[in-house]
């Protein structure tokens, strides 16, 4: 009789060592391909809420000084929302900085722009948004009812946030252009105000979380300007 052919010893760890590289290779495919994955979710999800938060902050500033009356001395002070402002002719941006803005605008067709303590209230009626830049995060506030997180959120609250904003002073949110396109520098602020003809926004921002791949946050600028229209041909 014929003795059954089998493996060696030799001959088993080799296929057992073969089997292993393939195994392992096959793993490092697989967790290559969940990381870039990851990484394509997260800036995708840091693109879509910055370009939600932009597309936001162009339109509510695009109704700034919406005043379909012609009602006068409506414009609130943004510095205690009870009172009336003495400077009416700043009308519906009533403070501009390359960090922050305030903008009104008399959406009820009343012929005011709601203060507190008055009646027909409608927070959105005033807007501020604030880059925070301490901790890297946009906040707006409506009606004067104070800051909330708008674009990212603070470390210290706990919450999840996709993206840090991360401007400098080089690259400031708001830049302001007067009717022949001339820059308003922060210095002829806020006297340049009624001279407001074009807003370019920026928002640089990186990814909360570290691509894995390469150790670094993914960066990325978007931008758009805003011809509030409103502003211009108020006089």
């Amino acid at each position: 009789m014929k003795k059954a052919a089998g493996f060696t010893l030799v001959e088993a760890l080799i296929s057992i060592f073969v089997g292993m590289v393939i195994i392992a290779a096959i793993y490092a495919a697989v967790a290559s391909s969940q990381r870039s994955t990851s990484n394509i979710e997260r800036k995708v999800v840091a693109g879509q809420d910055t370009r939600a938060a932009l597309e936001l902050i162009a339109v509510e500033i695009q109704m700034a000084s919406y005043n379909p009356t012609y009602a006068t001395g409506m414009w609130t002070d943004p510095g205690s929302c009870t009172a009336v402002s003495a400077n009416q002719n700043y009308w519906g941006i009533q403070a501009a900085t390359p960090s922050s803005i305030t903008v009104e605008a008399d959406i009820n067709d009343n012929g005011s722009v709601a203060r507190s303590g008055t009646p027909n209230i409608n927070p959105s009626e005033i807007i501020t948004y604030t880059y925070d830049a301490a901790n890297q995060y946009i906040t707006r506030e409506s009606g004067c009812g104070g800051n909330m997180p708008f674009l990212g959120d603070t470390p210290a609250s706990g919450r999840p946030r996709a993206v840090r904003v991360i401007n400098t002073s080089a690259v400031p949110v708001f830049r302001y252009f007067n009717a022949q396109g001339i820059e308003i520098p922060a210095g002829g602020l806020p006297a340049g105000i009624p001279n407001i003809a074009r807003i370019d926004i920026t928002l640089w921002v990186e990814t909360e979380d570290i691509d894995v791949s390469s150790g670094q946050r993914r960066r990325m600028v978007y931008s758009t300007n805003v011809i509030p229209r409103n502003h211009v041909i108020t006089d």
